[in-house]
């Protein structure tokens, strides 16, 4: 058959017509699958296994076949209606890409992992007060450390949270000797969060973040929470963790929406606007004079909250005590307080944690507005330098009695430290018996000046009245005041 000039160029116009819409069309498809993607509803819940038994006693034996940095025997669950359970969770993650400040992009998906988490929920579900604090552990140390649990196990066991420890990245799995995977091969030797060695940038941690929090809302269909029925989940994280979970709200929340509030320790930032979830950042005076924090302070908001802290150290000395007994007996390399002048500030962050979680689990239940706390003063935002009183103490911030009624000098930074100890430890240096008794001169004028700070604090929102009493208690029975000598101030 022959065609005439006019019939070849009709038909060569509609050929190339075809192609075009077959290009078009083919174009589409990837977009909206793309799109399918990065607009996905929140991932399906993983496949649970557990809890998971100690088939060793912590610290005992060579197996290792309990829970890594399992809590007792520090710390007595028994004793306050607690229970500590381990699960397994695995299923397939998608890769993320986390831009600043703007909506996260999938990259790929179906990518196999498995984790380990850690319960730590009431036996009683009378107890429980309808929160879950789900926390994104710290890497730092080359293995995963659960700080918000460690600083505020007395106050979450108390008041009846729930919490759970997330192992999201993968050098708390894979990390050598430390890692979970080469510190118990007996009880960890299955666990991955590389997809078999081919992906080694945390990409899959958002995903499987979200994953966690998926299957613990699935009440009935696994047993990672029994009986118990949630109101609200709560993403906790402290510095590093603290940062993942900056880009896990930038980026992540406004895709998945499974979390429905958050507090940062002592990192993170800055954040979204735009994002209808609580925030509550607490911070140290680390972080806003060595930091860079004052030089970019991210004002209060109808969705964020930042509290600074003066005299706090980005950890403090009561955490890092802790800390050292649990890794010192399961053979992970412990803090070192071994400086001169004495590193690691007194002034205990944990109180003000405990405050913030209460606040923001009414924000979330209630919107009710937390308190605004006033900042760090500065002199200088160049460089960056906080204004102190004539014992070296910084002015500003939130105040608690021991920077109100000091019996030491406590800083979040360090002078004239040993080279080579923890920048972030900061310091304390005890005021000499002679200061003292200066000070108070009676027992009773040091318990009414603790006294006086913590009814602030408890009147300001920064401090929660069963801590307060705590406190007070704790002032009664010091020997400051006394003539007696002050072990520890």
């Amino acid at each position: 058959m022959t065609f005439n000039h006019h019939q070849r160029k009709t038909m060569l116009a509609s050929l190339k017509e075809f192609r075009l819409v077959r290009q078009i069309a083919l174009a589409t498809m990837t977009t909206l699958a793309a799109l399918s993607i990065a607009h996905a509803a929140p991932p399906a819940a993983p496949t649970v296994i557990g809890p998971l038994p100690f088939n060793s006693t912590p610290g005992a034996g060579l197996t290792r076949d309990y829970p890594q940095l399992a809590t007792e025997p520090y710390f007595d669950l028994k004793l306050v209606g607690y229970t500590e359970e381990e699960f397994f969770v695995q299923g397939f993650a998608t890769r993320y890409e986390t831009p600043a400040l703007a909506r996260g992009v999938a990259l790929s998906t179906g990518h196999p992992y498995k984790t380990r988490i850690v319960v730590h929920r009431p036996v009683d579900p009378a107890k429980f007060n309808g929160i879950v604090l789900v926390e994104w552990d710290n890497v730092t140390s080359g293995y995963g450390i659960d700080l918000h649990w460690e600083y505020s196990r007395e106050y979450l066991t108390r008041e009846g949270y729930v919490h759970v420890r997330v192992q999201a990245q993968r050098v708390g799995v894979h990390q050598a000797r430390s890692g979970l995977k080469e510190w118990s091969p007996t009880r960890y030797a299955s666990l991955d969060l590389t997809a078999g060695g081919t992906i080694l940038d945390d990409s899959l941690s958002y995903d499987v973040f979200s994953q966690v929090v998926v299957a613990l809302k699935g009440f009935g269909q696994s047993q990672l929470l029994g009986n118990l029925r949630p109101k609200a989940f709560l993403a906790v994280g402290q510095s590093q963790s603290a940062s993942r979970l900056t880009l896990y709200y930038n980026s992540i929340q406004p895709i998945h929406k499974v979390v429905d509030g958050f507090l940062l320790q002592v990192s993170g930032g800055p954040f979204r606007t735009d994002i209808n979830a609580p925030l509550i950042q607490v911070l140290s005076e680390n972080e806003v004079q060595t930091g860079g924090y004052a030089n970019r302070r991210q004002p209060d908001s109808g969705t964020y909250r930042r509290w600074e802290v003066a005299g706090a150290a980005h950890v403090d000395y009561w955490w890092v005590m802790y800390r050292q007994a649990l890794a010192v007996r399961d053979g992970l390399t412990p803090p070192s307080l071994a400086c001169q002048p004495e590193p690691a500030s007194h002034v205990p962050l944990r109180y003000v944690l405990n405050a913030g979680y209460h606040h923001l689990a009414r924000w979330v239940l209630r919107n009710e507005q937390p308190p605004r706390a006033p900042d760090l003063v500065t002199t200088s935002l160049s460089p960056v330098v906080l204004a102190r009183d004539e014992n070296g103490i910084a002015l500003g911030g939130i105040r608690q009695p021991e920077v109100e009624a000091p019996t030491a000098t406590n800083m979040g930074i360090q002078i004239n430290m040993t080279p080579g100890c923890p920048g972030n430890y900061g310091m304390h240096i005890p005021f000499s018996e002679a200061k003292l008794s200066q000070l108070y001169p009676t027992e009773r004028s040091y318990e009414r000046a603790v006294t006086q700070s913590v009814r602030r604090n408890v009147r300001d929102g920064f401090l929660l009245k069963e801590d307060g009493e705590e406190i007070i208690q704790r002032a009664r029975n010091s020997t400051v005041g006394t003539g007696r000598p002050v072990m520890i101030h």
